[in-house]
């Protein structure tokens, strides 16, 4: 069979000494870390659509990378795609992918057509799967390139456009299914609008929600036993999207019902986009039950746009690690690198450098953040500052027992309350002692 990344050999873990650039310094599979290999806490997962077909193109420039493998017929194309990410995973030792339908099988002439494509591609995946026991995370449809998408799926204008959506994401889930995958995402590229001079937000939210519940629905009645995600986006390419955050979401899920059946797959690139750190995002879906998945990567803080970055920050894969440890790790979820390699950056060497890089961040981030937690002195400063609601007048606040009344008699008959430091400055020095050590 052809070989597509020649030079990548079987990449393994060599430690932080090591110079060799395709090997791991910091992720090692199988070591155990709290009970379980380092594998099982990361879950890590290649994305089918940035490594496998991103070209490298962008609003000022054509693509700079070919990712034709070779082949010239959109179904040879298609095909070349799964041995090459077949391969490339073999390689680094990642045991999940994530997939677009759009991504994995080319479009036909008729929705029959392109329904046919995806089938036969699933079939190629499948055979794929089982002679390498790589798994599925997660599936989900492409529901915003096309122009019939240009005012959105779920809530577009059309209801053409919202049936041509609805269908192509019931294939989706039955490839998901078909697959083994224990999840399925909505990412709503275009659910948001311009301007409010054309907009009926009002029936554009209840139509999102009406599509959400048909999908539900639908897959429940397949067997379906996973979790649904939502990934909040901000902006681009709308002035406002409907998913804008983790707290705008969970909003949007609970006015529907959907809060039973959907968890947040959350984007770090989206997070800072939103004005909120990644670390921030994925707290509001911790302390909301509804932490569920990840993609991994970074954006530009010089640029206004979703960079898509790999990940290389160790400072925030710490912080965001340690929420995912205090949501008890992932279960149906994992981290799935929805990042693409720089357009400069167009031969294949450079994604398997790019994948060691964003791995190996995520694996210290996670070492780290069970060092801080086994220290002890940051999770021990943040119960003594509120120990306060675990006895007197703290506990009837928090037992609910406490009234207007009780307070205002509370205050009347105790002094001025006393303020201590938050410390700030301290927790970063412990912080930074642990994290470079």
């Amino acid at each position: 069979m052809k070989e597509y990344f020649k030079n990548v050999p079987q990449v393994k873990y060599e430690g932080p000494d090591s110079t060799n650039p395709f090997a791991y310094k910091f992720y090692d599979a199988d070591r155990i870390i709290h009970g379980k290999p380092m594998k099982e806490h990361l879950k890590f997962a290649m994305s089918w659509w940035h490594t496998l077909c991103a070209g490298g193109g962008d609003p000022f420039g054509s693509p700079t990378m070919d990712r034709s493998y070779g082949e010239s017929s959109p179904m040879a194309i298609a095909k070349a795609k799964v041995d090459a990410g077949f391969e490339f995973m073999t390689k680094m030792g990642i045991e999940y992918f994530c997939f677009h339908d759009a991504d994995i099988a080319p479009a036909g002439e008729s929705f029959a057509e392109t329904k046919d494509n995806l089938n036969k591609i699933v079939d190629y995946i499948e055979s794929k799967m089982k002679e390498t026991g790589i798994k599925l995370l997660w599936g989900t449809s492409n529901c915003f390139n096309h122009p019939r998408f240009m005012h959105g799926a779920g809530t577009s204008c059309s209801p053409e456009s919202f049936a041509y959506a609805a269908a192509q994401i019931k294939n989706a889930l039955d490839a998901t299914i078909r697959l083994g995958g224990s999840g399925y995402v909505f990412w709503g590229g275009r659910e948001g609008y311009e301007t409010l001079l054309n907009t009926n937000m009002a029936l554009e939210l209840d139509n999102m929600a009406r599509l959400m519940h048909m999908a539900v629905d639908y897959a429940r009645s397949k067997g379906f036993k996973g979790d649904f995600y939502i990934e909040p986006k901000p902006k681009e390419p709308t002035k406002h999207q409907y998913d804008f955050d983790s707290a705008t979401v969970l909003g949007f899920l609970r006015k529907y019902g959907l809060d039973k059946d959907f968890k947040l797959n959350i984007e770090a690139n989206h997070a800072t986009l939103a004005g909120h750190t990644f670390e921030h995002e994925l707290c509001v879906a911790r302390i909301n039950n509804a932490f569920g998945s990840i993609d991994a990567n970074q954006g530009d803080p010089h640029l206004g746009w979703d960079t898509d970055q790999f990940p290389t920050d160790v400072y925030s894969a710490t912080l965001a690690m340690l929420e995912v440890i205090r949501a008890g790790g992932f279960t149906n979820g994992g981290l799935n690198f929805d990042a693409k390699v720089r357009r400069p950056s167009f031969e294949f060497d450079d994604i398997a450098y790019a994948y060691i890089s964003g791995m190996d961040t995520f694996a210290l981030g996670l070492i780290k953040a069970y060092e801080i937690i086994d220290d002890g002195r940051i999770d021990t400063f943040v119960r003594e500052r509120y120990a306060g609601y675990e006895s007197g007048i703290g506990k009837e606040i928090t037992d609910g027992k406490a009234t207007l009344e009780s307070l205002e008699e509370y205050t009347l008959t105790h002094p001025e309350p006393e303020m201590k430091s938050g410390r700030q400055e301290y927790l970063e020095s412990i912080f930074n002692s642990i994290l470079f050590k």
